[in-house]
């Protein structure tokens, strides 16, 4: 099963600042476990300041701009959270239309805690079932979602699989399901 994403590239997008950090690099290395290569996208060049809740933590190397990305290249998208994080990409329209080209070729988005703000401003959750941080309910409800609290939730009601968690405590379970819904993308 350590070979489950040989070959395959995973997107990871994130804004410049503000990721959760082990939303980040737990997935990532779950990915990469797999034989996956994940890519870090981000909308600007130079690094993500990742942080642990309020506190900076980390920096990443930014592997290419979303406007250098092409979702074709990629075979599943990983949205991680933090707060500041989607806040940031929902703005950015490029991010926006790099998230929603994932589901409109029918491929896996996996998106976690806060991330689910960034498929809100995508039209991606319409009469999808969602998990997120608790508060992210109303808006997820007022965008057409169905909010469910569960550590993961797999919706398959639309053109894509669509993995969803509600918080660092769930990455287990959001990362299982994450590689299985990219591993059978794979198959595909």
């Amino acid at each position: 099963m350590a070979d489950r994403l040989a070959g395959m590239q995973i997107a990871f997008l994130t804004a410049n600042e503000g990721v959760e950090q082990i939303e980040l690099t737990d997935p990532w290395r779950a990915v990469e476990a797999e034989g996956g290569r994940p890519v870090l996208v981000a909308p600007e060049p130079g690094t993500v300041q990742a942080f642990n809740h309020r506190e900076p933590a980390d920096r990443f190397r930014v592997d290419m701009t979303v406007a250098e990305a092409d979702p074709k290249q990629f075979a599943g998208l990983v949205l991680p959270g933090g707060v500041v994080n989607p806040d940031r990409l929902r703005t950015n329209p490029a991010a926006v239309h790099f998230t929603r080209a994932f589901f409109e070729a029918g491929k896996p988005v996996a998106a976690i805690c806060h991330a689910p703000w960034t498929l809100i401003e995508a039209d991606a959750v319409r009469n999808r079932n969602v998990a997120s941080w608790p508060s992210l309910r109303t808006d997820l409800v007022n965008a057409g979602a169905r909010w469910l609290d569960e550590p993961v939730v797999v919706d398959t009601d639309g053109p894509n699989v669509l993995v969803t968690s509600r918080k660092p405590d769930d990455l287990a379970d959001f990362n299982r399901e994450a590689l299985a819904a990219f591993a059978v993308a794979h198959v595909r």
